[in-house]
This record gives C-alpha cells, structure tokens and sequence, in this order.
C-alpha cells in the first residue's frame, strides 16, 4: 500500500511540475511572447531594432509572424522547439554573425502575411513569398529602398 502512495504522489508532483513550467509563474507566458523578451539575447538586438523603426508592423510582437498562429497547441509546440533551439545556439556559442531564417520559419512567416492579409492577398500569387515584393519587411533591409 504504501508503494502505491508513494507513486500517487509522484505523480502529483510530477504534475504539479509540469503545471508550473507549462502556465509559470504569473505573466511569464506573456513576457515570453514580447518584443523585449526577445531582445534581451543581446544577438538579437539588431533585428529588435529594425522592426521597432519598422511602420506597421511594430505594432506586431515577434511571435505574430515568426511563430505559427493557426492553432494554439503547434504555437506552443514550436515556441518550445525554436526557444529551446536559440537557448543552446546561444549557450554553446555558435550564434552565426549574420542571422537567418530557416525554410520552416519563412513558411510560417508566409502563412501568417497571408492570415493578417486574408482579404488583400486572396487574388494573387500566395505561392510567392510575400517578402520577394516586400522586401523592406525583411529585418535586415527595413529602412532601405530596394529594387530588383
């Protein structure tokens, strides 16, 4: 009897555990989600401030576009996958001087231009990479005119 108490309440801790680390403490889930949460790697403070001069979509948190937002349970999934993947890029060292986004980040960058723009992309090319046109969007050309 006693054995089966002991694993109820390992059990109970174990959940209780992962209660805390998936909600946290209060407000963390909403700090991690923020423009400043971000920047604080300080390898991400040139992209901070390419979109805090950026026009509209300053308005926009990190995790709008770069995160997917068609359901809540692959947000989390990927939030978890990508943070967990910059924590030990960041920890080991390896962080590349000219930071890009990977292929699965530019389809869920276009998957979510093209939720926000529903109604004004619903007649063109949604193939094309939103950012092949808009290309002052791009954290490492805002500012700047260029043609192509």
């Amino acid at each position: 009897m006693p054995k089966k108490i002991h694993l109820a309440l390992a059990g109970l801790v174990v959940a209780a555990a992962g209660l805390f680390l998936a909600l946290g403490p209060p407000r963390l889930l909403a700090k991690s989600e923020s423009p400043d949460f971000c920047a604080s790697c300080h390898v991400m403070e040139a992209q901070y401030e390419a979109w805090f001069h950026q026009g509209a979509h300053r308005r926009k948190a990190c995790v709008e576009c770069h995160l997917p937002n068609d359901n809540m349970a692959g947000h989390y999934v990927w939030k978890a996958i990508d943070g967990m993947k910059d924590v030990v890029v960041f920890n080991s060292g390896r962080v590349p001087e000219n930071i890009r986004i990977s292929a699965h980040g530019k389809e869920v960058l276009q998957a979510n231009c093209i939720r926000c723009h529903e109604t004004a992309v619903d007649m063109i090319d949604q193939g094309r990479p939103c950012t092949d046109c808009h290309r002052r969007i791009t954290h490492a050309r805002t500012g700047t005119v260029e043609t192509r």
